[in-house]
C-alpha cells in the first residue's frame, strides 16, 4: 500500500502542477490578450485621431491653396480688366484722331479746290498777259529793224560788222577782268588753304595729349635690405659675373640704400635683368647655373609679354584684324627708342593724330589710324636688312595683307615712294609732328645708343665672338668667344684686333676697354 502511495502521489502532484500550469498559463494568455487588444485600441484610436488631424491640415492646406489660387486669378483678371480699359481708352483715342484727321483733310481738300480755281485764274490772267507780251514784242522787233536800217545808212556799217566790232572790243575788255579775277581767285585760294591747313592741325594737336621722352640707360632695382648685395654679388662676385655675363647690362651695386643700379643702353636687356634678378631674389637661391635658367626663362617671358603688349595696344586703338605678326612688331615698338622718344608711345600719337586729321578733312579715320601705328614697323624688324625703314615697313604691310593705302602710307612717309593716295600726306605731317614736338625727342640720346650698337656690330664681326655687350657707357667692351675655335693666345691677338679696328672706325670720347672672355665648360650628365 505505501508503495502504491508512493507511486501515484507523485503522480498526482505532476497531473495537479500540470492543471495548474495550464490553469496559470490561461490566465496569463487572457490578460496579454487583454493587454494587447488594449494597446490595439489605443493604437487605433492614436491613428484616427492622426489621420483625423492629417486631414484637417489637408483641409487646410487646400484651402490656402484655394485662397491663394483665387486671389492670383481675381489679380490676373483684374490686371486683364485694366489692360482692356487701357485699350479701350487707346482705341477711343485713336477713332478721335481719326475724325480729326477726317475732318482736316476735309477742310485741306476745301482749300485745295479753292487753290486750283485761284490758280485757274491766274493761268487765264497769265495766257492773256502772255498775248499781249508777244504783240508787243513783235511789234519792238519791227521798230528795232526799221531803227537798224535806219542806222546803217547813216553809219554806212551793217548790223553784222558793228556787232562784231563791239564783241571784239567787249572781249579784250572781258579778258582782262577775267585774268586779274583769276588771279586774286588764286591768291585768295592760297591764303585760305594755309589758313585752313593752319586751323586742322592746330586743332589736331591741342586735342592730342603727349608725354615727353623719359627714355635713359639706367633702371633701378629696389630690395627689402642690403643683405640681399651680398648674395647677388656672390663669392669672389662670381654671380654678379653672370648675371653680366648672362643678361650684358652692368649691375651697379654701391653704398646707395636699398637698390641696384642696371646701367644698358639696350631696354630690352635692362627689362630682362630686372626681371630675372627680381626672380632670384624672391627665390633666394643665387647661383651661376640658377642665374642662366632664370634669364633663359625670362627672356621666352618677355616675348609672350611683347604679344600682349601689342594685343593691349590694338585693342585701346580699336583696330581690328592685324596680323599676328604686326601685332608683335608693334609690342616689339614697347622696347625701342628713336631720338630718345619711345617707338611705340611715337606710333600711338602718330596713330591718334591721323585719325583726329582724317576725321576732320573727312577721310576715313580708321585707315589713317591703322597706317599710323604702323608706319615705322620697319624699325623694329629682327633682321638688319640694307632697305630704308619706310620701304621695309611697306613691304611688311603688303606681306601681311594690309590695305593698299595703308600700305602706299607707310612706304610714303620718308618721300621714298610716290604719294598714290590722301592718307599719305597726313601720315607724313603727323609722323613730323609728333618727332617735332617740344620735348619729344632727345638727339644725344639716339646717337649715343647709335654708337654702342655700331660698337657691338664691329665686335660680333671678328670669327670665333659668340656674345658682346658694351657696358659701362660703352667705355669697355665685353666679348665672350667660343672656347672651341678661339685659343687663349687668338684670344689675347682677337682683343688687339678688335681694339686696333676700333681705333680706325670709330670715334669716341677717352678710351675703351676690350675684354675677352674665354670660359671652358665640361658638361656630363650622370644616368
Amino acid at each position: 500500500m505505501s508503495d502504491l502511495l508512493q507511486i501515484f502521489l507523485p503522480l498526482a502532484t505532476l497531473i495537479g502542477g500540470i492543471f495548474a500550469g495550464k490553469m496559470i498559463f490561461s490566465k496569463n494568455f487572457q490578460k496579454v490578450e487583454a493587454e494587447a487588444n488594449a494597446r490595439s485600441n489605443d493604437i487605433i484610436k492614436n491613428a484616427e485621431i492622426s489621420a483625423e488631424n492629417i486631414k484637417k491640415d489637408r483641409i487646410l492646406e487646400a484651402k490656402e491653396k484655394f485662397l491663394k489660387l483665387r486671389a492670383e486669378f481675381e489679380d490676373e483678371s483684374n490686371k486683364k480688366k485694366q489692360i482692356l480699359v487701357q485699350n479701350e481708352q487707346k482705341l477711343k483715342e485713336r477713332e478721335r484722331t481719326l475724325q480729326l484727321t477726317a475732318e482736316q483733310s476735309k477742310r485741306q481738300e476745301a482749300e485745295l479746290n479753292s487753290q486750283k480755281q485761284s490758280l485757274t485764274a491766274k493761268e487765264e490772267n497769265l495766257k492773256r498777259k502772255t498775248e499781249e507780251a508777244d504783240r508787243k514784242k513783235d511789234e519792238a522787233e519791227k521798230m528795232l529793224a526799221s531803227q537798224v536800217a535806219q542806222l546803217e545808212k547813216i553809219a554806212g556799217l551793217s548790223a553784222d560788222e558793228a556787232r562784231q566790232q563791239l564783241v571784239d572790243a567787249l572781249r579784250g575788255e572781258a579778258e582782262t577782268k577775267a585774268s586779274s579775277i583769276i588771279k586774286q581767285t588764286i591768291e585768295e585760294a592760297k591764303l585760305t588753304a594755309t589758313k585752313e591747313a593752319k586751323k586742322v592741325v592746330i586743332e589736331t594737336i591741342q586735342r592730342t595729349a603727349a608725354e615727353n621722352a623719359i627714355e635713359n640707360c639706367v633702371s633701378v632695382f629696389n630690395i627689402e635690405s642690403d643683405d640681399v648685395k651680398g648674395k647677388i654679388i656672390g663669392r669672389e662676385g662670381r654671380n654678379i659675373r653672370a648675371l653680366e655675363a648672362a643678361t650684358g647690362v652692368e649691375f651697379i651695386v654701391d653704398d646707395t640704400p636699398e637698390a641696384i643700379i642696371i646701367s644698358g643702353f639696350d631696354p630690352v636687356r635692362r627689362e630682362i635683368a630686372r626681371l630675372s634678378l627680381h626672380r632670384l631674389v624672391q627665390d633666394g637661391r643665387i647661383h651661376p647655373a640658377r642665374i642662366e635658367e632664370v634669364v633663359s626663362k625670362t627672356k621666352k617671358n618677355i616675348d609672350e609679354e611683347i604679344i600682349e603688349i601689342g594685343e593691349r595696344t590694338v585693342i585701346d586703338l580699336g583696330i581690328h584684324g592685324l596680323h599676328p605678326e604686326l601685332i608683335k612688331m608693334v609690342g616689339r615698338m614697347r622696347f625701342r627708342s628713336s631720338y630718345g622718344q619711345n617707338l611705340l608711345q611715337h606710333s600711338r600719337e602718330v596713330a591718334k593724330l591721323c585719325a583726329t586729321m582724317a576725321a576732320e578733312l573727312g577721310l576715313n579715320a580708321k585707315l589713317a589710324k591703322r597706317a599710323g601705328l604702323l608706319h615705322d614697323i620697319g624699325k623694329v624688324w629682327h633682321e638688319e636688312p640694307e632697305l630704308p625703314h619706310a620701304i621695309l615697313g611697306m613691304e611688311l604691310a603688303q606681306k601681311y595683307k594690309e590695305n593698299p593705302e595703308v600700305c602706299n602710307a607707310i612706304g610714303a612717309h620718308h618721300d621714298e615712294i610716290e604719294m598714290t593716295s590722301m592718307i599719305s600726306p597726313i601720315i607724313q605731317v603727323c609722323d613730323a609732328i609728333s618727332g617735332s614736338r617740344p620735348g619729344a625727342r632727345r638727339e644725344m640720346m639716339e646717337s649715343y645708343m647709335r654708337r654702342l650698337r655700331e660698337l657691338e656690330d664691329l665686335a660680333t664681326s671678328f670669327h670665333g665672338v659668340q656674345k658682346c655687350y658694351a657696358i659701362q657707357a660703352g667705355r669697355e667692351l665685353r666679348i665672350m668667344v667660343d672656347s672651341d675655335n678661339v685659343t687663349d693666345e687668338k684670344a689675347s691677338m682677337l682683343s688687339y684686333d678688335i681694339s686696333q679696328k676700333i681705333e680706325k672706325e670709330m670715334q669716341y670720347p677717352g678710351q675703351i676697354k676690350v675684354t675677352v672672355i674665354r670660359e671652358m665648360r665640361s658638361v656630363n650628365y650622370a644616368k
